[in-house]
């Protein structure tokens, strides 16, 4: 994918960078695979506010993304790679040769005529969806299960891949994108390749309106709101909260910096080898 970028005749262009979407090859969505998508606005069941800085935006429908590819052994061909509004990955339509449609995550390199498929039988090629035991050690990997038959839930954003460095006692040490080293049930399928729009991170919007189509909505510090409103408002002037020293916190007084949210006694901790916080 190519970013393109702006002759600097205002200020909004001078430093904006946009998706080329060069490798977009169909535009409108396959109707049978799309849902309506609700909007809560950051207000759960009884209207109240629970999730700020959420709030307007385009319009978008829900794409029906398959993360289990349950269909083995049964070959697909590429129809077409689609934009997804929501998720910065692209994504691609596949036709079975049942005649059955499904959209996937696309990786890196993946074009339309190419055949996909998944199951243990599948070869180790991008796109194909194989069981972490049948796919070769070294192997640049997305779209991962965290339990067998959950469906895929590691490293589907754009950009991301994960290695598979190592195998034990029916375990896979896979490297996630954070650098956490993790066991996982080496029953657990993953799809073989780098997600695709590998760009996405040099996306430059170049003005605030482009963030509220997204429909993302200000974001205002607390250090400069008043103190009924934050803990850290008030104080004369720019003050570190209220005109005193303590900590800086949430609006409801949580610690913001080095306080650790992360259960102590997490079950999952026994699966994680290497912390993504590992020493240098």
């Amino acid at each position: 994918m190519a970013l393109k970028t702006f002759r600097p005749l205002t200020p909004v262009l001078r430093f904006q960078q946009l998706p080329a979407f060069d490798e977009i090859t169909k535009s409108k969505p396959h109707k049978s695979l799309v849902e309506v998508k609700t909007r809560s606005g950051g207000r759960n069941n009884n209207g109240r506010l629970t999730s700020r800085h959420i709030g307007g935006g385009h319009k978008q429908k829900y794409r029906k993304v398959d993360f289990k590819r349950r269909k083995h052994g049964v070959a697909a061909e590429v129809v077409g790679i689609e934009y997804d509004p929501n998720r910065s990955a692209r994504i691609a339509l596949i036709k079975y040769a049942d005649g059955e449609m499904s959209y996937i995550i696309a990786p890196d390199g993946l074009r339309p005529g190419v055949s996909v498929t998944s199951g243990p039988a599948a070869a180790p090629e991008i796109g194909n969806s194989l069981p972490l035991s049948a796919i070769p050690l070294g192997s640049s990997i997305h779209n991962i299960e965290i339990a067998p038959g959950r469906g895929g839930q590691i490293a589907r954003s754009a950009g991301q891949q994960a290695t598979l460095s190592n195998r034990e006692a029916g375990y896979a040490l896979v490297k996630l994108p954070s650098g956490e080293i993790r066991r996982i049930h080496d029953t657990c399928f993953a799809t073989i390749g780098q997600v695709s729009n590998v760009d996405h991170m040099n996306v430059t919007s170049g003005k605030a309106g482009r963030t509220r189509w997204l429909g993302r909505r200000p974001h205002v510090r607390g250090m400069v709101m008043n103190p009924i409103d934050h803990p850290n408002g008030g104080g004369q002037g720019k003050s570190k909260g209220g005109g005193g020293r303590q900590h800086l916190t949430s609006p409801w007084g949580q610690l913001a910096k080095g306080f650790k949210t992360r259960s102590k006694h997490k079950p999952s901790d026994r699966f994680i080898m290497q912390d993504r916080r590992k020493s240098k």
